[in-house]
């Protein structure tokens, strides 16, 4: 499979703001004029509208994309409960097939400078019966962000999934901080312990803030990710 310029967007675990900086980049990138495609190939959650099921998050990256591409092929797997995806899709009686993923991918990497793709749950995340969030990634071929969720075991967490995507043969362009707590205590302390134990640079620490102002944040990337 042809390489692409993007990015592989996964998090600590869920609900650490995986989507809000995704939509940050996607807006950031669009302000400097470059052509951008996003993705959740999986997404587990989801309210149907139309007779059609749609996940808020995937329904977030097709509307911050500059891409006008079809929600279908931004979000090719969609539940309706907001479970495990690997769970939801034996429910459905489906199989979330990689080959699938990858036609999608193709055709908006192949219309766009910039594609984005985010990941569901953490990084081990399954799948199927024997493919993970990490498997996606690395058949996509495509280097990893990863989004720190600061609370309560945030440290262990950010270095577990580290080491995974480190062993996964995986490249990590850097990490975020996301502020998820507004009373997280010692936040500061936190993120010097994950930096000075991680070799992939900080990019951006986001505060505790709603979605809009996040979304406006800028977060420093290198000219060679686009």
């Amino acid at each position: 499979m042809k390489k692409h310029c993007g990015l592989f967007v996964t998090g600590t675990d869920t609900e650490v703001g995986k989507t809000i900086v995704s939509v940050a980049l996607l807006n950031m990138l669009k302000r400097q004029g470059v052509s951008t495609a996003a993705m959740k190939p999986v997404a587990s959650g989801a309210t149907k509208i139309n007779d059609h099921f749609i996940n808020d998050d995937a329904l977030s990256l097709q509307q911050a994309a500059s891409i006008d591409a079809p929600y279908a092929q931004v979000n090719p797997y969609v539940f309706s409960e907001a479970i495990a995806p690997h769970i939801a899709a034996a429910q459905a009686g489906v199989e979330i097939d990689f080959e699938m993923i990858k036609q999608s991918f193709q055709s908006l990497a192949g219309q766009s400078d910039f594609i984005l793709v985010e990941g569901v749950g953490g990084w081990l995340a399954p799948l199927n019966r024997q493919q993970t969030v990490a498997d996606l990634a690395i058949e996509l071929e495509l280097p990893v962000l990863l989004v720190v969720g600061l609370r309560l075991g945030c440290i262990n967490h950010a270095l577990l999934s580290v080491s995974a995507i480190e062993q996964s043969g995986a490249m990590l362009q850097g990490w975020i901080a996301n502020k998820v707590q507004g009373n997280y205590p010692c936040v500061d302390e936190n993120i010097d312990a994950i930096g000075q134990r991680l070799n992939a640079p900080l990019l951006a620490t986001l505060d505790y803030l709603d979605d809009v102002a996040r979304a406006m944040l800028d977060i420093r990337l290198e000219p060679r990710w686009i």
